[in-house]
This record gives C-alpha cells, sequence and structure tokens, in this order.
C-alpha cells in the first residue's frame, strides 16, 4: 500500500514539468495528494473507530486503484491533479486504519516499541518506493512507472482480502448512540490533544517531503553526478538500523529528548544537501534523515495514541496523520515556489528554519503534549 505510493512522488513533480508545468504548479501537483487526504482525514479517523479496519484500507486500495489508471492516461495538468486528488482520498482511508489496525493490538506501556516496528515497514516504503520509482523512471519512463505502481496497488488489495482479522472497532456501540450531527462535531473528527503534537511533527514533514519531491530536480539543476536514488536507500538503511537499536528508549525516554535529538539530526541532514557534491553527502544527509524525520515518525505518534487513549486512537492516529498531510502538502508547494522563484543554492538552507518554529509550537503546548506535567 505505502510502496505503490511512494513509487509516484519523487517523479511525479518531474512529469507535471515534462507536461510544460511552472514551479508552483509542478508543486501543486506534488501537494494537491496530500491537501485532499488532510481534508478527509478527520473522517477517516473517526470511521476507523466505527467500522472495520478492513473495509476502510480495501476501499482506500480501490481508491488507489483508480488513480494508477488515471496516472497512466493523463495526458494533461489537470488530469494529472484529478487523479493526485484520488490518490489522496485513498491515502487518508488506508493510512490512518493500518495505523489504527496495529495500535489496537498493543498494550500502552509498549507503544512505543510496538509502533517502531511498525514504523519499520513504512520505512522500507518510503525508502524503496522512492529509489524504484527513480530507477524505472530513468530506465522506461513515466509511463511504465505509472504500471508498475498500479500492481502493486492491485497486489494490495488483494492482499486486505486476504487477512482473517477484520480489526473490529474498539468503541462497538457508538455508530448506534451517536447520529451524525454529533459524530460531525469537532472532537469526533479530531483529537484536540493530540492537535499541537501533529503541529510539531508537521514542521518535520514539510523539509523531509520537500526534498523528497524535488531532489531529483534539484540534483538536475545543480548539474552534479549524483545518484539521487541512493539517498532513499541510504535513508532505510539507516532508520532500519536505529529504530531496532533504539527501540526500547522509545519507552524510556521522553518526547523532549527525542525532539531535541531530531531537530539537530534534521539541520544536518539539511546541511549536507546543501553542500553535497558526490554520493557521500547523501549518505551523511540520508542518515541524518533518518535519525530525525524517522525516528520522530515513531515517537509522535506513539505519544499521540498515549495522550488521547485507546478508545480514541482512531482519532489520534487521523489528527497524527493531519500532521503528515500538511507537511506533505505545504513541502512540496514551499519547494516548488522556492525552485522556480529563487537561486537554487537557498533551496535546502531556508527549509531549516521550520525547526525554530517546531520548538516555538512545543514550548507553547508542552503541558498538552505531556499530559502527567499538568
Amino acid at each position: 500500500f505505502m510502496t505503490s505510493n511512494m513509487v509516484i512522488t519523487p517523479v511525479i513533480a518531474g512529469y507535471g514539468e515534462s507536461m510544460g508545468a511552472t514551479g508552483a504548479l509542478m508543486g501543486v501537483i506534488a501537494g494537491a495528494m496530500s491537501f485532499v487526504s488532510l481534508f478527509c482525514r478527520p473522517i477517516a479517523g473517526n470511521l476507523s473507530d466505527l467500522v472495520s479496519k478492513r473495509l476502510l484500507v480495501a476501499a482506500g486500495t480501490v481508491l488507489y486503484i483508480v488513480a494508477g489508471v488515471m496516472y497512466c492516461l493523463a495526458d494533461s495538468t489537470g488530469m494529472l491533479v484529478a487523479a493526485r486528488m484520488v490518490n489522496g482520498l485513498g491515502f487518508a482511508c488506508g493510512t490512518v486504519c493500518l495505523a489504527t489496525w496495529v495500535s489496537l493490538l498493543l498494550p500502552i506501556r509498549h507503544m512505543g516499541a510496538g509502533m517502531g516496528l511498525y514504523g519499520i515497514v513504512n520505512a522500507l516504503a518510503i525508502a524503496v518506493g522512492p529509489a524504484l520509482g527513480i530507477r524505472l523512471q530513468a530506465a522506461v519512463g513515466y509511463q511504465w512507472t505509472f504500471i508498475a505502481s498500479l500492481t502493486l496497488n492491485v497486489c494490495a488489495f488483494v492482499t486486505v482480502l486476504l487477512v482473517k482479522n477484520g480489526g473490529r472497532p474498539a468503541r462497538k456501540t457508538v455508530a448506534a448512540e451517536q447520529s451524525l450531527r454529533h459524530r460531525l462535531r469537532l472532537r469526533n473528527l479530531v483529537e484536540p490533544r493530540a492537535i499541537p503534537l501533529a503541529a510539531v511533527f508537521m514542521m518535520f514533514a514539510i523539509p523531509y517531503f520537500a526534498n523528497q519531491s524535488f531532489l531529483v530536480d534539484y540534483i538536475s539543476a545543480r548539474h552534479l553526478r549524483i545518484s539521487s536514488d541512493l539517498f532513499f536507500v541510504f535513508y532505510a538503511a539507516a532508520l532500519l538500523v536505529l529504530r531496532l537499536t533504539l527501540r526500547d528508549l522509545f519507552d524510556s525516554k521522553g518526547f523532549r529528548f527525542w525532539l531535541v535529538v531530531c531537530s539537530f539530526a534534521m539541520l544536518a541532514s539539511l546541511a549536507f544537501l546543501t553542500f553535497m557534491t558526490n554520493d557521500w553527502y547523501l549518505l551523511g544527509a540520508g542518515i541524518a534523515m533518518a535519525a530525525s524525520y524517522g525516528l520522530m515518525s515513531s515517537v509522535t505518534q506513539a505519544q499521540a495514541v498515549v495522550i488521547a487513549g485507546r478508545e480514541r486512537s482512531g482519532l489520534a492516529n487521523g489528527t497524527y496523520y493531519m500532521g503528515i498531510d500538511l507537511g506533505m502538502a505545504l513541502g512540496p508547494v514551499l519547494a516548488g515556489v522556492l525552485y522556480g522563484h529563487l537561486p537554487i543554492a537557498w533551496f535546502y538552507p531556508l527549509f531549516m528554519l521550520a525547526l525554530p518554529v517546531s520548538w516555538l509550537i512545543y514550548l507553547s503546548f508542552h503541558r498538552l503534549i505531556h499530559p502527567s506535567h499538568k
């Protein structure tokens, strides 16, 4: 499910450029999926606590298949944006449910370690997908890359149907007890206590997804002889090692500890990308990005579930993914504006400004992020 989406991510902006899109429109094409997902995420999070997880993941996978067909048939930037919007609907349905499904099987005291293991699968997808997409596009072109993604979508759908445990909702009577109007109240669409946490994580997601969408174009613009797909390979390998070796620390170290570590690592990653001249810089950038965005992803998701409690784990995950959605949307859009209007040397340094903002949000809402400190 995740790999099929990530195959498209690093090449979709370039595909838009091949159709005549400007830098800003390239960013819109890359970010359209996440803007749609953002608005659908609260509803998907609520539904994930009310209905079978298998049902929603299957629905999301079908939407992925529809989007995959649209990618293959797209002959204009407008149709490409439409395909990204359908892709966003599927992304919203699937990702919240998959994370909630896992969280329901984990005891609270091991939530960090458990979600870390779940994160390993996502790490593999986030690395293998973009690397595969970049290699395929260079070898066989955009159309066959889209067909490869569509094939993975079909495989994901078949796999969902084979799962025996349908993921029955923890709140069995909610659907019968609440009216539609009551469900659409703010508290039933998002987890308010997790919003500041999602905002902090969003500031890590913005530079990560800006890099994911524009790394290929950035290297091309600087005329560097660097294999861009190696970044994702290095990132995945480093993240696997870090999550396996540090998994016990996820439950013993507090959120502030990880925020400090991940902030410095993100600055290091962006510095490596700014000054890179060969593949060794990508190695440093990939390792540092794994120690920043990669670790912060698991830490934030686990903390959101702990804050909200098991019964509202679906909404907590939905709110957490809203932070990712905003990062996935704003990152490429901001990257497109910078790519099209400023000297390329400023591309990564300007994204370093996201880190002070994340700390400002954290310090403003630290009592909400740490309930025990109240």
